[in-house]
């Protein structure tokens, strides 16, 4: 999960997270929604991003193929 500091000036309802939130808190926020709650800088920052679920495998792709010493027509 990630977290975010509510920086709103009065204590908030929250009902995605089930409370009231007050103003300073960190509270921890769904990973999937951490966008829509920094997206909103004059309550909230964000503190800690979502981090990467999956294990950064490292994706290969074959090299791009140039036709060389071809002739068109």
């Amino acid at each position: 999960m990630a977290r975010a500091r509510y920086i709103g000036p009065e204590p908030v309802s929250v009902p995605e997270l089930g409370r009231t939130i007050e103003p300073d808190e960190i509270v921890e926020v769904p990973d999937e929604r951490f966008e829509g709650y920094v997206s909103q800088p004059l309550n909230w920052e964000g503190i800690e991003e979502p981090k990467d679920e999956k294990p950064s495998a490292k994706k290969t792709t074959p090299a791009a193929k140039t036709a060389t010493g071809s002739k068109e027509g």
